[in-house]
């Protein structure tokens, strides 16, 4: 080959490598659509901080003995692995991304130590990397089709429900106040106004519009196979149940019983009993039926995954507990996420 003919073939590949690289790394980082009907993770988890979110062949958890840091295992508990030295917590899944959000850095020290900031982020699954959406104060997150919600607050601003498109292109307000995201039922969002008015209402992420579905003071809205499950405010806090599609609202009361927090989980209820003499976290099915303890104490953060739920004392962040979900009750420590996050601390990571 001749010396011109090399020269021509040199800049024919830097022009390639000059325009097509950043073609081929724009889409790398291109996020596929989700199909219709996505949603993030269950509204009970979110309600309760969201540590735990199943997918198809994962259970991706907050490892409260690791900080709160990034996990992964089987559905049957096996191969706990460590996947980021972060903490989070409101996770959430679509398609081979992960979406949380990431509290600064807790438990770190030494040579090595980063600071991570806090804010919204999404992690590709098949590449572990991770990308920042928004590092403005933040808190809890839902994935609904191809938007991530998220609630957004800053000391000098209002409080808002925020949007971010999948594609990066849009990221607004669509909801002003301290708008919980959780509760998504037909690709709605359903929430409760906080502020001046009371009742639950529903929002298009279409036409970004809310309306008015059911007066009253309804609390955490969880809605399974078009029943909405709530905390009745105005019934000292028991649990209730309404079909969506009734027009006349009719009202089951489900447990007299002053709730503190609740997860509907496939067929089952669980929830934390207030009680000043006999608090417990109790389980009962969906149209109320059969009560069950679990536990004697205080109880927070019940979130349901696979086949287990999982839950801790009142302020005390471990021991993290778990028991069949629909099985007899058989309440044990979750020794897997406790031995993995030990080898992980020994070896440094």
């Amino acid at each position: 080959m001749s010396g011109k003919l090399k020269g021509i073939l040199i800049i024919t590949i830097l022009l390639i490598l000059f325009i097509g690289g950043p073609i081929l790394s724009k889409y790398l980082q291109r996020v596929p659509e989700n199909p219709e009907g996505t949603v993030g993770n269950l509204a009970g988890n979110l309600n309760n901080r969201g540590l735990f979110c199943e997918t198809e062949d994962k259970i991706y958890f907050a490892n409260a003995y690791d900080n709160d840091r990034l996990y992964s295992m089987n559905k049957d508990e096996t191969e706990i692995k460590k996947l980021a030295n972060v903490s989070v917590e409101y996770l959430c899944s679509g398609g081979n991304y992960l979406y949380y959000h990431q509290s600064s850095s807790k438990g770190g020290s030494g040579l090595g130590y980063v600071r991570s900031a806090s804010g919204l982020y999404r992690m590709d699954l098949k590449r572990k990397a991770v990308k920042a959406l928004a590092r403005e104060g933040n808190g809890m997150v839902q994935l609904v089709n191809n938007e991530v919600y998220y609630q957004y607050y800053k000391k000098s601003e209002d409080n808002s429900l925020y949007s971010y498109s999948l594609d990066g292109k849009s990221n607004i307000s669509v909801i002003p106040g301290f708008i919980n995201p959780s509760c998504v039922w037909n690709n709605q969002i359903y929430y409760t106004d906080t502020a001046d008015a009371r009742g639950l209402y529903v929002f298009d992420p279409v036409t970004k519009t809310s309306s008015l579905h059911t007066a009253g003071n309804i609390w955490f809205p969880q809605i399974l196979d078009s029943y909405v499950y709530y905390m009745d405010a105005s019934n000292d806090y028991c649990l209730c149940r309404f079909l969506l599609s009734d027009a006349e609202s009719t009202v089951e009361i489900l447990t007299t019983d002053r709730v503190d927090t609740f997860l509907v989980f496939g067929s089952m209820i669980y929830y934390q009993k207030n009680d000043k003499d006999a608090p417990a976290l109790m389980r009962m099915g969906l149209d109320g039926s059969n009560h069950e303890l679990v536990a004697e104490g205080n109880y927070e953060n019940l979130n349901g995954a696979a086949n287990y739920v999982y839950f801790n004392q009142f302020g005390e962040s471990v021991p993290i507990y778990h028991t069949p979900a629909f099985g007899p009750v058989q309440v044990s420590e979750f020794e897997g996420a406790k031995t993995a996050a030990l080898e992980n601390i020994n070896d440094g990571n």
